[in-house]
């Protein structure tokens, strides 16, 4: 990717033997985090239990985006294992080591291992708009209809 914005990473103490964030393909959006626990030390997350996951990185976003960690889909669909705050964000101007909220919603208990794939992170553009107070707002189509109004279900 000649030319992308660049992502700076420092790795912590605690990740310095685990890789860095990096695309698994051509196409793909996300890099996936690490869980930079000790290796004595896995989580046991029962059902319906949070945590908040280290990764070992402290990073440096490019001015204008914001990064974006997400669920890993097969987490997910296997053990229903998700980001509580889904999508959490980070923004651009935060310093701080990038941990992963996680909780399990399945029936198991999940365990989580140094190195195992937790979450993914999506850098994203950020639009900063003005805020202006109004008495009224444009109409359109759907106007004030809120959740299943554009469709059924």
């Amino acid at each position: 990717m000649t030319g992308a914005p660049v992502l700076q990473v420092v790795q912590l103490p605690h990740g310095e033997d685990l890789p860095l964030p990096a695309y698994q393909s051509e196409a793909a959006a996300g890099m996936d985090l690490l869980a930079a626990i000790p290796y004595a030390d896995p989580i046991a997350l029962a059902p319906g239990e949070r945590t908040q996951v280290p990764t070992g990185l402290r990073i440096a976003l490019p001015v204008g985006t914001e990064g974006q960690v997400r669920p890993r889909s097969g987490l997910a669909a296997r053990h229903g294992l998700t980001v509580v705050n889904a999508p959490g964000t980070i923004d651009a101007d935060y310093r701080g080591e990038v941990g992963v909220l996680l909780i399990n919603l399945g029936s198991e208990p999940v365990t989580i291992r140094r190195g195992d794939r937790i979450a993914q992170l999506v850098v994203a553009p950020v639009v900063k708009v003005s805020v202006e107070a109004a008495d009224a707002l444009p109409d359109t189509v759907r106007g004030e209809g809120g959740f299943g109004s554009t469709g059924i279900g």
